[in-house]
């Protein structure tokens, strides 16, 4: 066996301890907030308000993005005044929660349609990337978790670092008051336990998230191109 890895080590890095561990801004995290339902009565939107209560007292700048007249992925240019303004929610935030409650065993339209509209990369940048993610849904019926593991393949895919901890609320309509809030129990407390967990992981991979996501193929990817722009300079 070869002492040395096959990879290219113009572009191989000892991991920077000093990286990982960056001076913590000062700033509140940012938190946007996504649900996925337009009814009137809609479990996701409560739940989505009783999270940003819960992380404004953990210290947090907390948004909401209403989804209501937001146009369907491709219906509609990216100037839409709906689409800027979750795309420019999702660019201003460090963390965010996606509600969704569970419909056909998955989730739902409203809440895909939002995911769709917020861009896995624009030029170079990648605006999800290194972001915070917390999963959670509502259900009509018994405890289910349909909709949440779906969240947690569009959060992997948008490049997300999407928290451990997530909640399920069953049988919603019993799980709120006639004011709209969460009524005490296991599943309020899940709901505590999750809104904690990713103001931790937010404070702790915000400032380093730029190198977290640093990876070796995109560096010599990005080496490559450069070398072939500077030989055609040079023809």
């Amino acid at each position: 066996m070869s002492d040395l890895p096959a990879a290219s080590p113009a572009h191989l890095r000892q991991v920077d301890l000093a990286a990982l561990r960056p001076p913590f801004s000062t700033h509140k995290p940012r938190i946007l907030i996504l649900y996925g339902s337009l009814r009137a009565v809609s479990y996701s939107r409560l739940l989505a308000h009783e999270a940003a209560r819960l992380l404004e007292h953990f210290g947090c700048e907390v948004k909401i993005f209403n989804p209501e007249g937001l146009p369907l992925p491709d219906g509609a240019p990216l100037t839409h005044p709906k689409v800027q303004e979750l795309r420019d929610l999702s660019a201003w935030s460090e963390g965010q929660v996606w509600v969704s409650p569970e419909r056909h065993g998955a989730m739902t339209g409203i809440m895909k349609a939002q995911i769709d509209w917020i861009p896995l990369s624009v030029g170079s940048v990648r605006p999800t990337q290194g972001k915070t993610l917390a999963v959670m849904q509502v259900s009509g019926g018994s405890q289910s978790f349909n909709a949440i593991n779906q969240l947690r393949v569009l959060g992997r895919w948008m490049r997300m670092i999407t928290i451990p901890n997530q909640s399920s609320v069953a049988k919603a309509f019993q799980e709120f008051d006639a004011e709209g809030r969460m009524k005490p129990s296991s599943y309020y407390d899940r709901v505590v336990d999750v809104c904690e967990e990713l103001v931790k992981f937010t404070w702790l991979t915000r400032d380093a998230s730029s190198y977290l996501t640093d990876r070796y193929s995109e560096r010599k990817e990005a080496a490559e191109k450069l070398e072939q722009r500077v030989s055609l300079k040079s023809v």
